[in-house]
């Protein structure tokens, strides 16, 4: 026997969503404009399906789905580069946008993206077997920095993350590893934008550029220093 999960996700209209997907590499190998709207998207062995929601509210949506690849990096990369050939930019914030690459505190490598429709496709790759979350680290400004990313990428909390982000980096008696210090600007900056408090991400950005790394430490958080790029631009 051999089965096939494909989700089935809600939009207002189809057009913007498969204009989306389209600049992904994505085909479209079916669409139905009436008696209700209806379309599907294929590239490799993803193939997502949409339906036409006129109530439909794309800001307020919840819905999402997992897709599991052996080349994270590489879809991250395809992805990013077919965005900025069609909108012009990398989108990071609004709909759509696409995240940063993410070393998940469950074994998974991975990246979310959310299309025209609201929908998050989180796109993730196994680097454990074991799949259960890891126990908070006790120490100050690891365990934040592990709750904020928490907050600002699993939960679609950024208020909370930014709290988080503020309380540690405010101790008066303790102090971040530049690694940490590092980190934490980089998602403040990042929260930030998504909340639109822009003067709050500038300020953010240009602490954590001053940051000083040796090349072994820029190394060890390549991903956060993509993104901190990511944001200057």
């Amino acid at each position: 026997m051999a089965e096939k999960t494909i989700p089935i996700l809600p939009c207002r209209t189809i057009q913007p969503v498969l204009e989306f997907y389209t600049a992904l590499g994505f085909e479209v190998t079916f669409q139905q404009k009436s008696p209700n709207p209806y379309a599907v998207v294929e590239r490799g062995g993803i193939e997502l399906q949409f339906f036409g929601l006129k109530q439909y509210e794309p800001a307020e949506s919840v819905s999402t789905c997992f897709v599991l690849t052996d080349d994270v990096d590489g879809l991250h990369a395809v992805f990013r580069a077919g965005l900025k050939k069609a909108y012009g930019k990398v989108p990071s914030r609004g709909l759509p946008r696409i995240g940063p690459l993410k070393d998940m505190s469950y074994g998974v490598r991975q990246f979310l993206m959310t299309d025209p429709g609201g929908n998050c496709i989180r796109i993730g790759q196994r680097t454990s077997k074991d799949q259960h979350h890891r126990r908070a680290p006790e120490e100050t400004f690891a365990r934040a920095l592990h709750h904020a990313s928490l907050l600002a990428d699993s939960k679609e909390d950024p208020a909370g993350a930014a709290k988080v982000i503020d309380r540690v980096l405010g101790l008066e008696d303790e102090r971040p590893t530049p690694v940490q210090l590092l980190r934490l600007l980089v998602l403040r900056a990042d929260v930030a934008g998504r909340l639109g408090d822009d003067e709050t991400a500038t300020t953010t950005l240009t602490k954590a550029t001053a940051v000083q790394l040796s090349p072994e430490d820029r190394e060890s958080v390549r991903d956060d220093v993509d993104r901190l790029e990511d944001l200057r631009n």
